[in-house]
């Protein structure tokens, strides 16, 4: 009892296909999938500012002021 068979799953496709339809499982399927890609190339990542280019060879913090932001 406590046991799923194929066919146990097989109707339950059938009734979420029924109930959704094939497009709208497609575009949540779209979806989710570019949700995982997105989060797999923001883990990939490497920061842009990092702490060692903040400070000077001499160990020595340098102070300034950001006028414009450019891409390195």
């Amino acid at each position: 009892m406590g046991e799923f068979s194929i066919w146990h799953w097989l109707i339950v496709l059938v009734i979420v296909l029924v109930i959704f339809g094939t497009k709208k499982l497609r575009n949540i399927g779209t979806d989710l999938g570019g949700a995982v890609r997105n989060f797999k190339e923001a883990m990939h990542e490497t920061p842009k500012e990092t702490t060692a280019e903040l400070t000077s060879p001499k160990g020595e913090t340098i102070e300034g002021e950001v006028k414009e932001k450019t891409k390195a």
